[in-house]
């Protein structure tokens, strides 16, 4: 009899699995070429104008993904009428600039560069007859440019980066390893606010170089999350100068700085020196406070403990916008993606209304501002609509719908990240991959020496640097990529669709399995 009934569990428990296997698949099955291609063709028109962060076209876009969702039958968010976690974003840019040195004129982006979303006040106005050499402007417990000098008021020139000798090791550390201080500016212009400094000049060793970088945001203006204001409020303003303008600058003070300079590197004490100049800037901005928002449909878990814990979906829908009568429709970059989490999105739905889960709660999110520096999902995860802690994994797809050279079978995936905070995220993936969707993995990208960088640069990362596994899904960059012509017609569905399918059942075993992941691999 006990053998009879051991028999009999087995059995059950073999029907039960194969059960819940089907009803994955029909679920997943929801997840349609045809559907991607109906979602597509709306966002990647004409009339959706590029879909750039803070427009018209952005809301229009917007709306028409929260009416799907509506049409899905998702339930607005929890306490609210609608789809929209709002988000607040200012577009900085220079209105004027100018700057006289002695009896000379020079020119913005030619001579010197103010960069719109670092410019943490009004107007930057310098009317000096001397300026302070400082070093390289650094204030550190290893070593300070600062000591116990009285700055308030005064306008300060100080190098770019941090002293470094011929054989390339750090002064503060002592090898080829640099600080924070050569990466982040903010570190430097903080120093300067806290001392009572009123303007920074930092001679560039390559002001080419940083123009190229910067000429997007410098012309057309710099898209940043929340009031600049507040972002930048403890930054002293600073101006980055071409080596041609500072020996203009420093005119017949240029070897004693020189001299200053070599004898931090080699002595490791600072010393300051007083230039005379006559030297006169202003440079002024305006903010435009753009509206924005991230498109969220939540489906509430069944499991009444499980629930409270959630898996977050993502892709971008903005995209770069217009110049002129060229329209960017972006339909791989990222209506591509934005339609796959949509029918994911749905997929959920099905299974709640078939009442076959998910046991947590999913929360399927298109988010904006990833074109302007990965702000919509910077601001979740600064403001999140459920707690991090309670946030079990990011799946984010951004580009899905094209192949790029170096397949000659589009039946491959980019995978990114999947390892990088969660072993078993990375396992769940792959098993998954093998039982339904037999896709080629490629894990090119995920490289921690990866030049491209791509790690960093999609909406999973604002999720991972919080310490929560995150898988990106990519299907890597082709010549359409920001160009005019990344449009419709070239969007191959079905693999689109497979791509989709394999992130709806990563996320299904993540949603349903009864333990949590853990995050068991150390952070980079």
């Amino acid at each position: 009899m006990k053998r009879f009934l051991s028999l009999y569990a087995l059995l059950l428990c073999m029907v039960c699995g194969l059960v819940a296997q089907t009803d994955v698949q029909r679920f997943a099955e929801t997840i349609t070429a045809d559907d991607l291609a109906t979602y597509l063709n709306v966002l990647a028109a004409d009339n959706m104008e590029g879909r750039e962060t803070g427009t018209p076209a952005n809301t229009r876009a917007a709306e028409y993904i929260a009416g799907k969702f509506a049409d899905f039958g998702i339930p607005p968010l929890p306490g609210q009428q609608d789809y929209y976690q709002q988000v607040s974003f200012s577009r900085v840019r220079l209105e004027a600039s100018s700057m006289q040195v002695n009896e000379g004129t020079f020119r913005h982006m030619k001579d010197f560069v103010v960069i719109p979303g670092q410019m943490p006040v009004e107007e930057i106005r310098i009317e000096d007859s001397e300026v302070i050499f400082l070093g390289y402007g650094i204030d550190d417990v290893q070593y300070s440019d600062y000591g116990k000098k009285d700055l308030t008021g005064k306008t300060i020139l100080i190098y770019a980066g941090e002293p470094v000798d011929s054989n390339g090791i750090s002064l503060l550390t002592g090898s080829e390893e640099l600080t924070e201080w050569s990466e982040d500016i903010s570190l430097k212009t903080a120093a300067a606010f806290a001392r009572g400094v009123n303007a920074v000049l930092i001679i560039e060793d390559d002001f080419r170089e940083l123009v190229s970088q910067q000429r997007r945001f410098i012309l057309g203006g710099r898209t940043i999350m929340g009031d600049p204001q507040l972002a930048t409020g403890n930054q002293a303003p600073h101006v980055h100068l071409s080596s041609t303008l500072a020996e203009q600058i420093l005119g017949k003070k240029a070897k004693k700085v020189i001299r200053a300079r070599d004898r931090i590197v080699y002595k490791g004490k600072s010393r300051s020196v007083k230039v005379p100049v006559d030297i006169t800037a202003s440079i002024r901005r305006v903010v435009d406070i753009t509206p924005g928002a991230n498109v969220c449909a939540y489906i509430e878990g069944t499991d009444p403990v499980l629930r409270n814990e959630v898996v977050v979906i993502t892709a971008h829908y903005d995209h770069v916008g217009r110049r002129g009568d060229e329209i960017f429709n972006g339909a791989d970059d990222n209506a591509s993606g934005t339609s796959g989490v949509m029918e994911i999105a749905q997929a959920f739905m099905e299974a709640k209304r078939a009442g076959a889960g998910p046991r947590r709660s999913v929360l399927c999110m298109l988010v904006t501002g990833e074109e302007k520096g990965l702000l919509g999902s910077q601001y979740y995860s600064e403001f999140p609509l459920f707690p991090l802690e309670q946030t079990v994994a990011n799946i984010n797809m951004d580009m899905i719908g094209r192949s790029d050279a170096q397949h000659t079978d589009s039946n491959y995936v980019y995978v990114i990240g999947s390892d990088r905070l969660s072993t078993e995220l990375h396992e769940i993936n792959e098993a998954m991959n093998r039982q339904y969707t037999q896709l080629e993995l490629d894990y090119t990208y995920n490289a921690k020496d990866d030049p491209n960088r791509f790690y960093y640069r999609s909406d999973h990362y604002n999720f991972a640097k919080h310490g929560i596994p995150a898988i990106f899904y990519f299907s890597g960059v082709h010549e359409d990529y920001h160009r005019p012509s990344d449009t419709v017609d070239k969007i191959m569905f079905k693999r689109a669709e497979t791509i989709a399918r394999l992130a709806f059942y990563t996320g299904w075993e993540l949603a349903n399995r009864d333990k949590r992941i853990e995050v068991n691999v150390k952070s980079d």
